[in-house]
């Protein structure tokens, strides 16, 4: 017979009840905990570190807040793990944290080693344990229970000052961060309260459900393997917070059930994840844009932070270990009804869906609606449905300083690491005509439909027609050799699909240089 508190042997049924009994922490204990923490806190704040070796001056806590389970309202009963953000006046940017880091943990081990509060309640095992980022660790007693709690305290820079509203910070803190080419999550501490934000303000239920999904992950994973590199816990949360937005748009009553069998599918399905919010970071910057597009291209499973669009929380772990205990999960009794019939999951697909603008020299844009995993040919039949076109679809997508690209009909959109809203180019041909791009100095390229014997004089007058720069002054150059107005196509060897080199003509000098 089942232990009273082992999920595998719980009837789907009974999931609610089996949270709120053994999952849920009692309000004494978790004040016993936090009771601890404030002493932490409290120490942190009252702090000053003064022209400490090291550093050139003096050095104030800002603020301490906790995150993790603690933070974010979904801690688990018995969990004695608690997390610190430090923020610290010594840090103005992200390069400065970064050069200052080390030298900051040795001086909060100096100063919580001489801390007699914290001695009291039987301070040990202090030490600076490596990481992303680099952390300060040690444990102390809690109250009457005299149970060990394990406190990580982590310096950070305080990039988003000292309130922090749960709507989007200014773009230009993004563009710092991005430009301060950090190791991915070594500046995630900074946007540690919204990532606490992003979680604490959902609904009871939900936070029931992350406390389910925690559970499993700890007990039939982590237990089971803990030497393995397994994905951290707030990558879960955030993959089970996806699962309920798409599966339930949202809904605050649910099955937790429905639920648990949806992350467990979702996880055996870890190569095709690509998720990521938009809740605290705009697209519409391009800066932002290209480092997001950056990481949409990367082996997936792909789970961006919603505070820090540069770290992939997914990235480097042992998924395949998740999804084998996925698949064991599937078959436990949490996941059958009471007539042993599988318990049905959401309908949430691995990707968002994504708006694709489809752009056509002379017609208006049309706007359309694709997940990622479809293929290009469906795409293709979604056009000729609303434009009526008969002749040879050729499209094409060009990222920010990259080359344009012929999408292939046998392809998906993510094939080509297109997950994010994008504009796409169309050419309508009819045979034998080819397609042809025009890369521009700036970098940008456009589509044009010509014939291989057709004079390159044509096309220059297309691209008149549509840019607006005389044929005069246009110069093309094809594999380095310039093109001639008289000559066609064929005679440079130019094919389907080929990139032809756009630039403008130098001024001639009115006297020839003596």
């Amino acid at each position: 017979m089942a232990l009273a508190h082992d999920l595998y042997g719980t009837p789907a049924s009974r999931l609610d009840s089996f949270v709120a009994q053994w999952l849920q922490p009692s309000r004494k204990w978790k004040e016993e905990v936090l009771e601890v923490v404030r002493t932490v806190e409290q120490y942190l704040r009252q702090e000053f570190f003064y022209w400490e070796r090291g550093l050139d001056q003096e050095v104030r806590v800002l603020k301490v807040v906790k995150v993790g389970s603690f933070g974010n309202g979904t801690v688990l009963r018995g969990t004695t793990d608690v997390e610190l953000v430090v923020f610290l006046s010594c840090f103005h940017s992200f390069q400065e944290e970064a050069k200052q880091h080390q030298a900051i943990l040795r001086l909060l081990r100096k100063k919580v080693c001489c801390c007699q509060d914290l001695v009291d309640l039987g301070l040990s095992d202090l030490s600076v344990a490596q990481g992303v980022p680099d952390a300060l660790i040690f444990t102390i007693q809690a109250g009457e229970t005299e149970e060990p709690i394990n406190v990580t305290i982590i310096p950070a820079y305080g990039v988003l000052g000292p309130s922090v509203p749960n709507s989007k910070p200014p773009p230009e803190i993004y563009v710092s961060l991005i430009k301060a080419y950090g190791y991915p999550g070594n500046f995630s501490p900074s946007f540690s309260e919204l990532q606490r934000n992003f979680i604490k303000h959902r609904p009871t239920k939900l936070k029931s459900f992350l406390r389910l999904v925690k559970h499993w992950y700890q007990q039939y994973v982590k237990a089971k393997c803990p030497r393995a590199n397994l994905p951290p816990p707030y990558a879960l949360e955030l993959l089970a917070i996806y699962a309920w937005e798409m599966g339930t748009e949202e809904e605050e009553s649910f099955s937790l059930a429905e639920g648990l069998t949806t992350v467990m599918e979702l996880l055996q399905d870890a190569e095709l994840i690509c998720i990521y919010w938009t809740k605290y970071y705009t697209l519409q910057h391009p800066v932002i844009e290209g480092a997001v597009r950056k990481q949409l291209k990367k082996e997936r499973p792909i789970i961006l932070d919603p505070a820090d669009p540069t770290h992939n929380v997914a990235e480097g772990y042992r998924w395949d270990i998740m999804a084998q205990r996925a698949c064991q999960c599937l078959k436990q009794d949490c996941c059958y009804d009471t007539n042993d019939t599988p318990v049905p999951a959401w309908n949430v697909k691995r990707a968002r869906d994504i708006q694709l603008t489809v752009e056509q020299w002379g017609h208006s844009d049309l706007i359309l609606r694709m997940n990622p995993y479809e293929s290009i040919k469906k795409l293709k039949e979604k056009i000729r449905r609303s434009r009526g076109y008969a002749g040879l679809q050729r499209l094409s997508f060009q990222e920010p300083g990259g080359e344009r690209q012929l999408l292939s009909s046998h392809c998906s959109l993510a094939y080509y690491g297109i997950f994010s809203d994008t504009h796409i180019c169309l050419l309508d041909t009819v045979s034998p005509e080819i397609q042809v791009f025009v890369k521009n100095p700036d970098g940008r390229s456009h589509a044009y439909a010509t014939h291989p014997y057709h004079l390159i004089l044509g096309l220059k007058q297309k691209i008149e027609d549509r840019q607006g720069l005389p044929s005069k002054q246009q110069q093309l150059e094809f594999r380095g050799q310039v093109l001639q107005n008289w000559f066609n196509f064929s005679c440079y060897g130019i094919q389907d699909s080929d990139t032809i080199i756009l630039s403008k003509k130098k001024e001639e000098a009115l006297f020839p240089s003596s």
